[in-house]
């Protein structure tokens, strides 16, 4: 019997850039097939890349609180990450961006269809119509409201004002070089969510969290977008990756120190103990590899080092932990 790969195209009904083994093709009945696929549900990489600042956000809340209290039962007043919180943010952050991603969708279709590894999803292939993608995605926001209200009302109003962030962000890439930028404010209104829902309030140490994470996803999309650099200059889509070119690593370096630098303050404003400073060599050596492996000629080098960041926010996640329970 032979080695060699399947030479098989994929299915019509999986698009080239979906993970062909994911659960959604095990376990999902067919006819949910292109709205799971519509919702990147066979790639959760974007999932855990939203849901991290999250993270970040309600474990360094947490220990900011209980660094200005003297009452000991830290659980019963919130100030030990909760499991339900928890919870909540990784629901919401699924349906979030599959809602986002359903826009995205709608609104790139055309694009989508001229692009090889695109041309397969649900409604550039036509198996979904635009106007059953809209009660989808109207269906998903709906589901995301009754986990916001769940939150208090601070949180309930930083979650409705990101909606405007959600739409503006697919038609960035028509008019700015910069559409990266645009999805750093986007994919780390997170972290401001997370802290009002802890303290109830906003605090200087969640802006300074909220642009690391902006810095965090300057990088990570960059990376991203140089797979797609030449088809994006054919259909006339702009990024980061073209704007940045073969200075890609320089402005990778200067993202990734001043992310470093912005945990660093973050640390500080919230009484971090030395721990938590010490964990972030590894955060900067994560980020480092990140940038000396980096071959933005080699699209699967691309697509590794992008993925590699799910395990860049369980690290800084990590570090945060330590350090709030070492104190």
């Amino acid at each position: 019997m032979s080695n060699q790969p399947d030479p098989t195209p994929a299915p019509p009904s999986r698009p080239a850039d979906s993970l062909h083994k994911s659960w959604i093709y095990r376990w999902a009945p067919d006819f949910t097939l292109p709205y799971l696929q519509l919702m990147r549900a066979d790639r959760p990489i974007g999932v855990w890349l939203l849901l991290w600042p999250c993270l970040w956000s309600i474990a360094m809340a947490s220990h900011f609180l209980a660094s200005t209290t003297t009452i000991p039962d830290l659980w019963a007043i919130g100030l030990i990450p909760s499991p339900e919180m928890i919870i909540l943010f990784a629901l919401g952050a699924f349906i979030m961006r599959g809602a986002g991603c359903t826009l995205n969708d709608i609104v790139d279709r055309d694009f989508d269809a001229a692009v090889a590894r695109t041309q397969a999803r649900p409604l550039p292939s036509g198996r979904i119509s635009r106007r059953q993608a809209m009660l989808f995605m109207i269906g998903l926001c709906l589901l995301g409201l009754v986990i916001l209200l769940q939150f208090n009302t601070y949180t309930v109003f930083l979650g409705v004002s990101s909606l405007a962030l959600i739409i503006i962000y697919p038609f960035m890439k028509r008019i700015t070089y910069w559409p990266q930028a645009w999805l750093g404010l986007t994919f780390n209104w997170g972290v401001l969510m997370g802290w009002s829902a802890v303290t109830g309030t906003l605090n200087l140490p969640a802006f300074c969290l909220y642009a690391a994470g902006w810095c965090w996803t300057m990088g990570y999309d960059t990376i991203y977008a140089h797979q797609d650099k030449e088809d994006d200059m054919i259909v006339g889509v702009k990024s980061t990756a073209l704007r940045f070119g073969d200075h890609t690593k320089h402005w990778l370096c200067g993202f990734y120190s001043l992310q470093i630098v912005l945990f660093t303050m973050t640390g500080l404003l919230v009484n971090m103990p030395s721990l938590y400073f010490i964990g972030l060599i590894f955060c900067a050596a994560h980020l480092i590899w990140q940038i000396k492996t980096l071959d933005i000629q080699a699209p699967d080098n691309c697509l590794m080092l992008f993925k590699a960041n799910h395990g860049f926010g369980a690290l800084y996640f990590l570090v945060i932990l330590l350090g709030h329970y070492a104190s």
